[in-house]
Order: structure tokens, then C-alpha cells, then sequence
């Protein structure tokens, strides 16, 4: 009998730092976690912009994401930029936002093309007057809202 809870009590300690190593060892929620968030910060997230990716990156499973998703994900990151380039902010930005992606994919493909037709005509002025630095923003963006 002795002998016994001898052997149960040596091979309990034995344990206990084995189980204080898996005790750190980060659960692979929390690795996938880790990695969400860093594409998350990669991508320049904030608010529910990046609330919205953090649910569905911890909801996807470790594979590449589906057509629907990359497509959506797409969709976010051009939204994302119009709306950073309009210096959009709070309340605006959040509404420009449902806006754009709950907008007929067709109607924003048209006004991208026809935006970056733009921006690639204003964008070869400015290269062909060797524009630079605070002069050439200044005629980038009165070109492009003229």
C-alpha cells in the first residue's frame, strides 16, 4: 500500500512541470487569434471594419478562404481605401462603409474603372511636368476633382 501511493505521489510530481510547460504553451484558439490579429493590423483595420475581419478570420478554418470570401474580403479593402483617400472619419467613414459594401458590384466595378481611368490620366500629367513631393498632391487632387 505504501509503496504504492509512493509510486502515485513520485509520478505526480513528475508531472507538475510538464503540465506548467502546456500551462504557456499558447492553445492553438489563441495562436489563431494572434495571427488574425496581425493580418488585421497588417491590413490597417480599425473599428468594425476590423471587427467584422476578426470574426470571420476566427471562424474560417486554417485553409485558404472560399471565392465568397477573398471576393468580400476584395470588396472591404477597396471600400476600406476609397474611404481613406476621402479622409473619411467615424460616423461618415461607418456609413460609407455599409454603403460600399452592401452596394451592386457591377455599379462600384464601373466607378472604379472610371475612377482609375482617372487617376492614371492625372497620374501621367503629373509624371510628364516631373511634378514632385507637396506640388504634385496638390495637383493630383485637383485633378481629380475636376
Amino acid at each position: 500500500m505504501t509503496r504504492i501511493l509512493l509510486t502515485l505521489l513520485a509520478t505526480t510530481l513528475l508531472s507538475i512541470p510538464a503540465l506548467a510547460q502546456d500551462k504557456d504553451k499558447p492553445t492553438a484558439q489563441q495562436e489563431k487569434m494572434k495571427s488574425c490579429n496581425a493580418q488585421a493590423s497588417k491590413k490597417g483595420m480599425k473599428g468594425d471594419e476590423r471587427q467584422a475581419f476578426m470574426s470571420d478570420c476566427l471562424k474560417a478554418d486554417s485553409k485558404a478562404p472560399s471565392a465568397k470570401q477573398a471576393a468580400q474580403q476584395d470588396k472591404m479593402k477597396s471600400c476600406n481605401a476609397q474611404a481613406s483617400k476621402k479622409g473619411m472619419k467615424g460616423e461618415e467613414r461607418k456609413a460609407f462603409m455599409s454603403d460600399c459594401l452592401s452596394a451592386d458590384g457591377k455599379k462600384d466595378d464601373q466607378k472604379m474603372t472610371a475612377q482609375q481611368d482617372k487617376m492614371k490620366s492625372c497620374n501621367a500629367q503629373a509624371s510628364k511636368k516631373a511634378l514632385k513631393g507637396d506640388e504634385r498632391k496638390a495637383f493630383m487632387s485637383k485633378c481629380l476633382s475636376g
